[in-house]
């Protein structure tokens, strides 16, 4: 997202807590729950060049975040008990706030861990499991250090070489975002293999990252332990899912659970698609889920849980708590559904206008709009 539609976005927040609309909106369009999104929690200001950091948040805007949860009358609830709290949906019990972190990073513990022990609020951190054994890629964060410790680079683009000079941070972040997209839609091992080159010509290991990064199975497992802490299932290797062969994607899924399951000596309930865009997962995916038997499965797809939802558990969309909105004004407006009710709205309108709404063609299933947007 560029840094001009940050603003605008920014600016569209505040104006709604300005107005007052968010509260008086409120009633009626904040739902029956939600379920936040994080990576990192860490101290620490964002560096100039620094493309990953909408994926950290420091420990103290998380520790407002769950006080305004709490002022805004959400109750704060395990990830086992949203099917149910789904199933009573409509009743006059609190809306609820589930609190997830993506990929197991060794902040999670150090960090985010005593923040919600201090507020007593139970939360979810999915581990793809090489992370865990310490042979992962976090390419997304070794493309940044790479172009951070080069001063050029030269990518073959599909035929086309891209040359780009790295003096500065305005060019270092210019090229990340270029490239970085281009490789998100590439195949998975491709891209991975043109960020290990680069890796190598800047002198360090991917791997290497995620052995410093991420907690290994012994700190996860210390760290379950506590009853607040539920320890899920994000994939094997961390692939787009959509990309692999069918046979390819459902082991991927499988296979973390199980692995999971087998680390910890107990069930794995919940999954988290890596990616969780529209163009990472899909119905195959959550058909796949459903049919594994996994109780929820959540994408990145933005919205707010509602009644409906307890017909798309494996299609569950999340509110990502993101580095560029580090603001409890922004907090409390998403919290009162008018965003996604603004923005349902008009894609309500252009489906109209373009004819039908799309169904789940496996379950014949009406998703909420909010449940497949990114």
């Amino acid at each position: 997202m560029s840094r001009r539609t940050t603003k605008a976005l920014q600016a569209a927040l505040s104006a709604l807590h300005y107005s007052g609309a968010d509260r008086l909106a409120a009633p009626l369009t904040r739902g029956d729950g939600v379920i936040f999104m994080l990576h990192q929690v860490m101290p620490g200001a964002r560096r100039g060049f620094d493309p990953n950091g909408i994926l950290k948040v420091t420990p103290e805007f998380l520790d407002g975040v769950i006080r305004q949860v709490r002022d805004s009358g959400f109750e704060i609830i395990s990830l086992d008990d949203v099917k149910a709290r789904l199933r009573d949906a409509g009743t006059q019990r609190k809306p609820f706030a589930v609190f997830t972190l993506d990929d197991g990073y060794k902040d999670n513990r150090d960090f985010a861990y005593p923040v919600f022990k201090r507020h007593n609020a139970p939360f979810t951190i999915y581990v793809p499991t090489a992370y865990a054994d310490g042979h992962g890629e976090l390419w997304w964060l070794a493309f940044e250090e790479a172009l951070r410790r080069l001063s050029h680079v030269d990518v073959d683009c599909d035929g086309v070489v891209r040359s780009y000079s790295l003096a500065t941070d305005a060019e270092k972040g210019r090229a990340f975002h270029e490239l970085y997209w281009w490789l998100r839609k590439i195949p998975e091992e491709r891209a991975r293999a043109v960020v290990r080159d680069l890796a190598s010509k800047a002198g360090f290991e991917v791997s290497a990252l995620c052995r410093g990064l991420i907690m290994t199975w012994d700190e996860i497992r210390a760290l379950a332990q506590d009853p607040l802490v539920t320890i899920a299932a994000h994939t094997t290797n961390h692939f787009a899912l959509a990309k692999l062969r069918p046979e390819d994607a459902r082991r991927e899924i499988a296979d973390s659970v199980a692995r999971v399951a087998q680390e910890l000596g107990k069930p794995v309930r919940h999954f988290s698609y890596p990616y969780g865009d529209e163009g990472s997962a899909g119905e195959r995916e959550f058909e796949i889920a459903r049919d594994l038997g996994i109780e929820t499965a959540v994408t990145t797809r933005k919205g707010l849980i509602r009644a409906a939802h307890a017909d798309a558990m494996t299609a569950l969309p999340r509110l990502s708590l993101n580095g560029d909105y580090q603001d409890a004004r922004y907090v409390k407006v998403l919290l009162s559904g008018l965003p996604f009710a603004l923005r349902d709205g008009v894609k309500a309108l252009v489906r109209q206008v373009k004819g039908g709404a799309r169904n789940d063609p496996a379950r014949g299933v009406n998703y909420p709009a909010s449940a497949s947007t990114r």
